[in-house]
């Protein structure tokens, strides 16, 4: 299968495990890279399916159908992090070629290993404990103070697996049913900040400005390349922090490592304290699609295929990235002709998604010098695909 997928020249078959966006927005840099994108989607019309000739369909639990994709790729990544541990296991005992490994992937996928070994490596974390009962979140809550974040170690994103406990009584439902949960610390941030750090087998790195994102209701909302205003030791500190990460836990490909900031009780300097980790191209990394020399997603693949990373400078002096929701529209053509008319120099990304109120549908990004213009820019743009301005 593999030589039959195999472009001219030899050049490799990469597979990605699961056919979202993340997969989707692959293909165009694998075609500018000369390589073959083949995705196992979870059905024939999922975003990526509809995009990349490859596209068998199979379930990220059905071990089978995983091996025999897996049989026809060089080398296997991820659209995400919910390939059970089994078919990880199945694929490694192949002999099968997967980036980010399961011993790396593990600390996305388990929010308490990664919190171990953070704390292990001296990163800094927000106050935390495992929880198996409410009489040990009442012990945590005594300590570090109400509210308290309570977390699902596993399957958690975009706001869900995580609740604001005001009073441990009111998490008795979650303990009922669940293995043990991670309790954390309300910290007491400034803004929430991110990185991309790249990371090839090789061990060749690279990092992306750090951003800020701005969240709304849990889901990330826009992205503002570079953070404005950000302390020069600081954006020192996360990207040694980020590369520090990835070489550790020993990660290939690219992960994004979401942050507090947060003042220091004792200099009152700005610092920081890591929040969670994504081991795969991420929301926060999409402004690099058309605001950086390399995107994340080019990235990404070269990581994993070992080839020489690219550069990953800012090709304007600020870039903003700004969520489409949906919204009003269940065909967003229309709409769509309205942005690129009103802004030419708007780059839109639409995922192939159904349109469901809330659901992140696609992205909007303007690049430029004047930051306030260009988030008014950005917001328009997504507002009016969501149906939310008229005009």
């Amino acid at each position: 299968m593999t030589d039959a997928l195999r472009a001219p020249g030899g050049f490799p078959v990469v597979g990605i495990i699961g056919g979202g966006q993340l997969a989707r927005m692959c293909q165009p840099p694998a075609v500018a890279l000369s390589l073959t994108l083949s995705v196992l989607s979870e059905s024939p019309d999922a975003a990526a399916a509809l995009v990349v000739p490859s596209a068998p369909v199979g379930q990220k639990d059905d071990v089978e159908a995983i091996r025999a994709f897996a049989s026809g790729c060089d080398v296997v990544t991820f659209d995400h992090e919910l390939v059970p541990l089994d078919v990880l296991a199945a694929l490694e005992a192949d002999g099968v070629k997967m980036h980010p490994s399961p011993k790396a992937l593990v600390h996305a996928q388990d929010k308490l290993v990664m919190r171990r070994r953070l704390t292990q490596l001296g990163i800094p974390c927000p106050a935390w404990a495992q929880v198996s009962d409410v009489a040990e979140l009442k012990a945590f809550a005594d300590v570090h103070g109400l509210p308290v974040i309570l977390k699902t170690p596993r399957g958690g994103y975009d706001g869900r697996g995580v609740r604001v406990i005001h009073d441990p009584r009111d998490a008795a439902d979650w303990f009922a049913h669940r293995e043990p949960l991670l309790a954390e610390e309300a910290v007491d941030f400034t803004r929430e900040l991110a990185v991309m750090v790249a990371r090839s087998p090789s061990g060749q790195g690279a990092v992306w400005p750090v951003v800020h994102t701005v969240q709304t209701d849990g889901i990330c909302t826009e992205v503002i390349a570079p953070a404005p205003d950000l302390d020069g030791d600081l954006q020192g500190a996360v990207t040694q922090a980020a590369l520090r990460i990835a070489g550790e836990l020993d990660v290939t490909g690219v992960m994004a490592v979401e942050l507090f900031e947060v003042q220091d009780r004792a200099s009152g300097r700005p610092t920081f304290v890591v929040n969670e980790l994504a081991m795969r191209p991420h929301n926060s990394g999409h402004w690099t699609i058309d605001g950086s020399v390399t995107s994340q997603f080019e990235q990404h693949l070269r990581a994993v295929l070992d080839l020489p990373l690219g550069e990953v400078t800012a090709r304007a002096p600020w870039t903003v990235m700004t969520n489409v929701l949906g919204g009003d529209y269940l065909e967003l053509y229309p709409a769509y002709r309205h942005i690129l008319a009103r802004d030419p120099g708007l780059k839109v990304h639409l995922y192939g998604k159904g349109v469901r109120p809330g659901r992140k549908i696609g992205h909007v990004t303007v690049c430029g010098g004047d930051l306030d213009a260009l988030r008014a820019r950005g917001a328009h743009a997504a507002d009016y695909l969501q149906g939310t301005v008229k005009e």
